[in-house]
């Protein structure tokens, strides 16, 4: 009864406050003076009124006494009063002149003027409510045209109050007066920010808006307490009307978590009266910190959408699963409380967004019981493979491969001389990597169509072994360019598609590139490049030689051949090369990396000149001073078997926390360690790698220096210190001395798969052909029994037990851990073994 009064009060208190922008017929008229003299002599102090002067009524001005008129009804709401005051014949003053007589409106407050309006600014209700409330609430809506106006006003809330910033595409719209409305009655509570500037609104989102709609931020400013601590923003999801406004002001105005203690059928809050679920985290006091902690994240994921709360098993009895760990409370009357059991908070974030998916996760627990029970009885069936899983997931689809040529033994060789790039992916039908694979290079094939002088295609090995035996394919999938009277290139990269195409077009163009003016070496600094480079953001490398270094030159042709399709490089040897080098302070030889299309390039000296030597140097330089962590380039700072400064981030991380992480990355300590960031939306491995480090995720952004070449020791930056260059060094020389204890230890117990691999050496006939293995290659997968095989009977060749270099693997979904509130989370944990490369 008393959750039935509350959203009684809540709604009659919601329907007060929109009352104001209900017209009321009869409540309010316009108001007509015979004068100017008696208008201005009943002028009263304090009193808000819009005159408009008029010696006659024109045809033209007709439409404009129409609006005026009907706003006075809008206007009296505010306490605004809308005059029509006649001039005599007679009177040219100021206000009846011909200047302004129906073509200006004249605010005033008493006998002082305000703003004074042109009658084609006023050209319906919505305009003239928004102007007029506009210029009464000038010092209370702050109007900003800049990203550094904005963020100064941010800075001055800071810890204080909050923030409501509004874009409207154009002032005197609906949106506009929406927001001015909201302003006039939440002015006193939040500072009201409004700017009509598309590229404002588009510097402060990462989202690509449509500033062709009004939007609303609610930004907490009270939140951040530290001057470099950024105010969280919240968008208002709905069109920017006076209700929605008022909605979304109420629900940023609750509490982020509401920590309850008795029986959730009874629990009423201000979600459940506006129409939204509410979700109860349950806990308990051993993990209250966790709970209390995994709370606040998904509260704020869910801020607009749904409430949070926490409800204690401890002081509530609650007849439901132990294993129980979140509920789920809907505003229908009648609808039961669900309980569910999940594993971590991206399934809480959907189970709001998706209605439906109460009833699936419910099907699916009961079908995991079921399956548990089965693979108990038969583990041989298990499939811990995730590329054959894939494959046989999809092996009804069609592959869109009409774009690749088919070849043959007969029809190879002459194949490779009609184009000038053939790009041959050698592959068997039967094994899932290939498939796979085969999969991204039919998307590669549809991404360069039309390119000329590519031409992609494709062998099955299965079906020509001799021919890839011929060809010296000695695993499976190989993907080669063969050109023109030059040396077949062996791609060794990332099989997606966007590595994939990256490869091949950067092939196109010879590697280095020779240079035959000074003017061609200085315009390929600055981003000049030929076509088929133009469209690759690759940091781009100049050799610069004299002729004394004809073996540095050598050496450096030579590793362009084998960095061809992976590097962007080019050579300069010419008489002037000398003048070239030593406008960037090194002398021939040497080496000139240009970053950001030329805005910033550096000189490297050239001391070694081994090719092998080269290789490593030029690969190493390549490296992004503070990188962005993704599951493509993780090798190749592993590589560098160094500590990593890694920063997780929820999205793209603030120009403050780049501008001091990129200080650090710079600084003197920089060949120590790899300063780099997470991005977890783009990367949601990072879900797992968090969870492998904490028994819970940590509020993000969270700063962590990760050892694990050396101990595997993980210590996390404190996080009530803002990320500030002098903040990280003074915890770097705390760590160095000892002083700082690890938050966790990585296990030095292999991750192996649960089962063994099969024996396809066992499956097979001896009348199945076989690749030679070639000395220094890696040994051929050979076939199963026959090439109709189930492949779901187990994997395809081999596994290789995982080096130190290997990448993270994800574990479990991605997404923040329920595993405080979820004890089954516990004994899956136990079976799973994890290493030092999981990050």
């Amino acid at each position: 009864m008393s959750a039935q009064k509350d959203r009684w009060v809540s709604s009659l208190v919601f329907l007060l406050f929109c009352a104001c922008s209900i017209p009321r017929s009869g409540s309010a008229s316009l108001q007509q003076e015979l004068s100017p003299q008696h208008y201005f002599s009943g002028l009263e102090a304090g009193k808000t009124s819009l005159a408009f002067f008029t010696p006659t009524v024109s045809p033209g001005a007709q439409p404009f006494l129409e609006q005026i008129e009907s706003s006075a009804e809008a206007l009296q709401d505010y306490g605004i009063s809308v005059v029509k005051v006649n001039c005599p014949k007679e009177d040219a003053s100021r206000y009846c002149g011909k200047e302004n007589a129906l073509r200006k409106a004249f605010l005033f407050r008493g006998t002082r003027l305000i703003r004074e309006f042109p009658t084609d600014a006023l050209f319906d209700v919505d305009s003239i409510v928004a102007n007029v409330l506009f210029a009464l609430l000038f010092n209370e809506v702050k109007y900003v045209e800049t990203l550094a106006d904005l963020e100064n006003i941010e800075n001055v809330l800071k810890g204080k109050s909050n923030m409501v910033f509004a874009y409207v595409p154009a002032t005197g719209t609906a949106e506009h007066r929406a927001v001015m409305e909201a302003a006039f009655v939440y002015g006193t509570i939040h500072q009201f920010v409004l700017t009509t500037e598309a590229a404002l609104l588009r510097a402060t989102s990462h989202d690509d808006l449509d500033v062709s709609s009004a939007w609303l931020l609610f930004c907490h400013c009270q939140w951040a307490t530290e001057p470099a601590q950024p105010c969280r923003r919240t968008a208002l999801a709905q069109p920017l009307t006076l209700l929605n406004i008022h909605r979304h002001l109420k629900l940023m105005g609750a509490p982020l978590v509401t920590e309850v203690a008795e029986d959730p059928e009874k629990i009423s809050t201000v979600h459940l009266q506006l129409g939204l679920p509410l979700v109860f985290i349950l806990s308990q006091k051993e993990t209250y910190e966790a709970d209390r902690r995994t709370a606040e994240f998904v509260a704020w994921q869910l801020l607009g959408k749904a409430g949070v709360a926490l409800l204690s098993r401890d002081l509530v009895d609650l007849n439901v699963l132990h294993r129980s760990n979140v509920a789920l409370k809907t505003p229908d009357e009648g609808m039961p409380i669900q309980y569910l059991v999940l594993e971590d908070t991206d399934e809480v974030i959907t189970l709001v967004e998706d209605k439906n998916k109460v009833k699936h996760i419910q099907e699916d627990e009961q079908e995991e019981e079921e399956e548990e029970d089965e693979k108990e009885n038969n583990n041989q069936d298990i499939q811990d493979d995730q590329v054959l899983e894939a494959v046989s997931r999809d092996k009804k689809r069609e592959l869109p491969l009409e774009q690749i040529r088919v070849l043959t033994e007969e029809n190879f060789h002459s194949s490779l001389q009609e184009a000038a790039h053939t790009v041959v992916l050698f592959y068997a039908s039967w094994e899932a990597v290939s498939l796979a694979v085969l999969r991204s290079y039919s998307e590669v094939a549809a991404d360069l169509k039309g390119t000329p002088g590519v031409v992609l295609a494709r062998v099955n090995c299965w079906d020509w072994p001799g021919l890839c035996s011929q060809e010296n394919v000695t695993q499976f999938p190989t993907l080669r360019i063969y050109k023109e009277g030059q040396q077949a290139v062996t791609y060794g990269g990332m099989w997606a598609t966007e590595e994939l195409s990256s490869f091949i077009l950067l092939s196109q163009v010879s590697c280095p590139l020779k240079l035959a003016t000074m003017e061609e070496a200085e315009g390929y600094l600055r981003g000049e490049f030929p076509s088929e480079l133009s469209s690759h953001h690759h940091p781009s490398l100049l050799g610069v030689f004299s002729t004394a270094t004809s073996e540095a030159r050598e050496a450096f042709e030579e590793a362009g051949n084998i960095l061809s399709g992976h590097v962007r490089m080019g050579m300069y040897f010419e008489d002037d090369s000398l003048a070239l080098s030593q406008k960037y302070s090194v002398s021939p030889p040497a080496l000139l990396l240009a970053r950001s299309r030329g805005r910033s390039v550096e000189g490297i000296a050239l001391s070694k000149h081994s090719v092998q030597d080269m290789v490593q140097m030029i690969r190493y330089e390549l490296l992004d001073i503070f990188p962005e962590i993704t599951v493509p380039n993780l090798p190749q700072y592993l590589q560098l078997r160094k500590p990593f400064l890694i920063l997780f981030s929820a999205g793209d991380i603030s120009q403050v926390e780049s501008k001091e992480m990129l200080k650090v990355a710079k600084g003197r300590t920089q060949q120590a360690f790899v300063a780099c960031w997470l991005n977890l939306k783009k990367t949601p491995v990072g879900h797992g790698i968090l969870r492998t480090y904490f028994s819970t995720t940590p509020p993000l952004p969270v700063l962590l220096w990760v050892n694990l070449h050396a101990g595997g020791q993980v210590f996390r930056f404190p996080s009530e210190q803002p990320i500030t260059e002098m903040n990280i060094l003074s915890w770097l020389e705390k760590l160095q001395a000892g002083l700082e204890i690890p938050s966790s230890t990585l296990s030095e117990e292999d991750w192996k798969p649960p089962l063994p691999a099969y024996d396809f050496l066992q499956m097979m006939e001896p009348s199945v052909p076989e690749l030679s293995p070639q000395p220094g290659h890696t040994p051929a997968q050979h076939p199963p029994k026959s090439p109709r095989g189930d492949p779901a009977r187990g994997d395809t060749a081999t596994r290789e037990e995982p080096s130190q270099e290997s990448t993270a693997e994800e574990v479990g979904s991605p997404g923040r851990g329920l595993r405080g509130t979820a004890p089954r989370l516990a004994a899956r944990d136990k079976q799973q073994g994890k290493r030092h490369s999981e990050l």
